[in-house]
């Protein structure tokens, strides 16, 4: 292919007549001849509009004629539209129905046979990745001078100042040292038994419902499992440090974020993006008091109770011998920094988890072989009767299960898209160079469907099999946790939960699909989810539900 294009107001000044100024010019000329007829033109005190129409129209012109050549030189040789809509470029198209254009996307890059494609949206020009190899070499090079990890095209104003994804170079890692604590087989363990007892609480709800629904309406669980793993992400990274009340207010303020995540990202009074950066903002400040109220308990030696804990242990503990030493207090151990860091987990874990819920049970109904296999691996180790909760040792010997939840984020990766920015030009391949300030979205989604075997076929055993071993053949396909310095820091907390989730509801309840056509086609939720929500019928599988 040809090698890309290199890559460049008038100011109209308008005066008016004063209006006072007309007055007294007015009242001389009557004063020095009475009889004479003083004709002064009108003045209103605003420039003539129609007058200036011309040039605004002509500035206006310009603008977009510039913006279209601009979009030209950095598209280059990569596939995409020709001409864009000024400013707005496809937004309106990307906003009602998502899936539909990153499928459009997906589409020209292959057809292209370059793994690239291009776009425009709000001023900003995008390159889409399909390629895995060119994900990789986005995810191996976040730096200052290459790419920056946004996590949302408008993030930065959305997720404040304090956020894990927008740090690099040694600063990053000095953090990612200090999360390490979070995620050990001690602290998985404590999250285990929390996470049994909230899942629990609600397939108990759940199943009440569906009995108590007149005429026996199928149950959409995109919702109740949102709900669920909002609590669930409560519990476990600040349970004790958040009131009932707090966790009302939490609930409504992650809702109104949610919502402005899928909106246009209009920074104003009554606009659901402003209701959303403002709602993080309290989220924030929330979580921070959580710490700080964490570092007490710690500093008095209470023993961890939670994901917070675990992490302020040694927090307290470097803080102190700082402060002993008369030193100033390590970086990122502000509370309100924390509550960021905090809020990351939470966005993390709380939409990722209910997409790859909904997708888990969907899978299951569709593949009765998994459903049994699921089903009989869980009661060889443990059963509802029991009254115990399953221990970590039990669930790190459930393989099949295990082998399901990786194959169910393959399969359907929760993000799909992992947007960047070029922070200067980069030279990602030997034709194209990545323009800076460019939006590059590396796509997860379509990397899940290179190189494994049969990638549309919904099969544990290319995770479970020691013959098949696809998850070591064809590691750089499995992006859905990403890759290179920023790759999730909590990847086995989320398979955890989907083992945890899937190994209680197939234990304690029967269910059956509600499908109807289209029901599995993916829509962003942010993240994507069967369209229909993933609507089942429940109803009580075990003699006893489970108490613990």
């Amino acid at each position: 292919m040809p090698p890309p294009m290199d890559q460049s107001h008038d100011n109209t000044r308008l005066h008016s007549l004063h209006p006072e100024l007309h007055v007294n010019l007015s009242e001389r000329a009557t004063q020095h001849c009475p009889d004479a007829m003083v004709d002064l033109p009108p003045s209103t005190g605003f420039p003539d509009l129609r007058a200036a129409a011309p040039y605004l129209a002509a500035a206006v012109a310009l603008y977009f004629l510039l913006e279209q050549l601009s979009y030209l030189r950095k598209k280059g040789p990569l596939p995409g539209p020709s001409l864009v809509v000024p400013f707005l470029g496809s937004v309106a198209h990307m906003v009602r129905d998502p899936a539909g254009f990153w499928d459009a996307q997906a589409a020209r890059a292959r057809e292209s046979g370059s793994g690239l494609a291009a776009d425009f949206l709000i001023g900003r020009f995008v390159v889409f990745i399909r390629d895995s190899e060119l994900s990789h070499r986005v995810f191996a090079n976040v730096r200052p001078d290459a790419f920056h990890l946004i996590g949302h095209p408008f993030g930065k104003r959305l997720f404040g100042d304090h956020n894990l994804i927008y740090m690099f170079g040694d600063d990053h890692k000095d953090l990612r040292r200090r999360i390490a604590p979070n995620f050990t087989p001690r602290a998985l363990s404590t999250y285990a038994h929390l996470q049994q007892r909230v899942i629990l609480a609600h397939l108990r709800r759940w199943l009440d419902d569906q009995a108590a629904a007149a005429d026996s309406e199928p149950m959409p669980l995109r919702v109740p499992c949102r709900d669920m793993n909002l609590e669930t992400s409560q519990t476990v990274f600040v349970g004790p440090y958040l009131s009932e009340k707090a966790r009302e207010r939490f609930a409504k303020d992650y809702a109104l974020f949610n919502v402005g995540l899928m909106a246009m990202p209009v920074d104003l009074p009554g606009f659901a993006f402003r209701r959303a950066r403002l709602a993080v903002a309290r989220l924030v400040r929330t979580l921070g008091d959580c710490a700080r109220q964490s570092k007490a308990r710690m500093r008095a030696g209470a023993d961890p109770e939670c994901l917070v804990d675990y992490w302020m242990q040694d927090t307290v503990r470097e803080t102190d011998e700082a402060a002993t030493a008369g030193r100033p207090p390590p970086a990122h151990t502000d509370d309100e920094e924390l509550g960021g860091f905090l809020f990351d987990f939470l966005f993390a874990a709380q939409d990722a988890s209910t997409s790859s819920l909904c997708w888990a049970v969907s899978a299951l109904e569709s593949h009765p072989d998994v459903l049994a296999r699921v089903r009989a691996e869980v009661a060889a180790v443990w059963s509802p009767e029991s009254g115990e909760p399953i221990t970590a040792e039990k669930i790190q010997g459930m393989r099949y299960t295990q082998a399901v939840a990786r194959e169910v984020v393959r399969y359907r990766p929760p993000a799909t898209l992992v947007p960047h920015i070029a922070g200067e030009p980069f030279q990602l391949t030997e034709w194209y160079t990545v323009p800076k300030g460019a939006i590059v979205f590396p796509s997860v989604y379509e990397s899940s469907f290179q190189g494994f075997p049969a990638p549309d076929a919904f099969d544990p055993d290319r995770f479970f099999s020691d013959a098949r071993r696809e998850d070591v053949a064809f590691k750089r396909n499995f992006l859905a946790f990403g890759a290179g310095a920023h790759q999730c820091v909590g990847q086995r907390y989320a398979l955890n939960h989907v083992v945890l989730f899937l190994t209680l509801f197939v234990s304690v309840a029967d269910f059956k699909r509600n499908t109807t056509d289209g029901c599995d086609d993916p829509v962003y939720m942010p993240t994507i989810v069967p369209r229909d929500g993933c609507s089942v019928y429940l109803k009580q599988r075990c003699a006893s539900f489970p108490a613990f």
